[in-house]
């Protein structure tokens, strides 16, 4: 990972849990309220420095934003997947109890979003709120049907490591800076994290391609593992890494709903998110429907995951049974609405934040 020259207020530190080294950044006063801050996949902690400063320079709030295990400058450790979030959500248990943090605030963005469910789940009577940002269905991600998460075929197939772009990967693995490809990690941030035309400052965006680039890509991380499958799209999940974590073979968190303590709950992602819809474009039900990947069975086979409309079905029925959440769609935005619409995502935010 290359250095960065970390924003004003933003410092880097370091600390050894009872699982693994984690590396973190934090800012604003330590005694105020904390709140913590988990990236999504792909990423580290450098695509929050901006809202964290946000957060920090309202003078309530201190701030953290580890990285998880295998990206930045946390320790790599392999990612066992049949756990689903649960090394995730362990480790991150295992950073605030080494910090010995009092009751917290905690965000998660896509991929971190769904650590942030897996913890609540384990350990909501530790947390003054919850925020999903852009968070991916609480039924993984691909392979499955219908607000219940129903698989399309038994062996949850179009789900887990064989479902990342190999020319994606291998450019990651090289350490592509580069423009000159569609797949390369610059152009899939520009045209996916973001919504096009909107990209950020040269400099910035230097610094998030430096995010990017941190991911480890081994069989024990990103993308994970993979088996063949007789059924479309001839793969399915293995055992290791982040997507097949993922995978709705190994992740079902609708028993979000029915946890004891429940923490209010803020949802705020935007309307034009391509990596987290009810026809995603990294889902190959929608692939599949667009004519992308051939030999499609069909819509009644295999239709397009419904991200979004199965995490807004646990969320009901967590309200149903006495939480409280609130969704906010922002316009014009894709799958990063800290990043795409920092002043209106921090005014949102902080708004939620001091309800509790």
């Amino acid at each position: 990972m290359s250095e960065i020259n970390f924003l004003p207020g933003i410092n880097y530190q370091c600390i050894s849990t009872d699982r693994l080294e984690v590396a973190y950044l934090e800012a604003g006063e330590v005694n105020k309220t904390p709140v913590v801050l988990i990236h999504g996949n792909v990423s580290c902690n450098l695509f929050f420095e901006d809202l964290m400063l946000v957060l920090a320079n309202s003078g309530e709030y201190h701030v953290y934003a580890p990285d998880m295990r295998g990206y930045g400058k946390t320790q790599t450790l392999p990612v066992d997947a049949t756990r689903g979030m649960k090394d995730y959500s362990d480790d991150l248990f295992s950073f605030v109890t080494a910090l010995n943090l009092p009751p917290f605030h905690l965000l998660g963005w896509s991929l971190g979003g769904n650590v942030v469910m897996e913890y609540a789940i384990h350990h909501a009577d530790t947390l003054r709120s919850l925020t999903l940002e852009a968070a991916s269905s609480p039924f993984g991600f691909g392979g499955c049907q219908g607000l219940d998460g129903k698989p399309h075929f038994a062996d949850f197939a179009g789900s887990g490591g064989g479902t990342a772009n190999p020319d994606f990967v291998a450019r990651l693995k090289n350490q592509d800076r580069s423009d000159e490809a569609p797949n390369s990690p610059r152009n899939v941030m520009n045209t996916y994290y973001f919504k096009p035309p909107f990209k950020v400052a040269p400099d910035i965006e230097e610094n998030y391609v430096t995010a990017m680039l941190s991911t480890y890509v081994a069989d024990g991380n990103y993308p994970g593992d993979l088996t063949t499958s007789e059924n479309w799209p001839t793969v399915a999940p293995g055992t290791l890494g982040v997507n097949n974590a993922l995978s709705p073979k190994y992740m079902n968190q609708s028993s979000f709903a029915n946890i004891s303590i429940k923490p209010d709950v803020l949802w705020i992602r935007g309307d034009s998110d391509q990596i987290v819809a009810d026809n995603s474009l990294f889902d190959f039900g929608t692939l599949g429907m667009l004519g992308a990947v051939p030999g499609w069975p069909g819509m009644e086979i295999y239709p397009p995951q419904p991200m979004v409309s199965q995490l807004r079905s646990v969320l009901d029925t967590y309200k149903d049974n006495g939480g409280s959440y609130e969704e906010i769609v922002l316009a014009d935005c894709g799958h990063s609405p800290h990043v795409e619409k920092p002043e209106e995502f921090g005014t949102k935010l902080l708004d939620f934040l001091r309800l509790h």
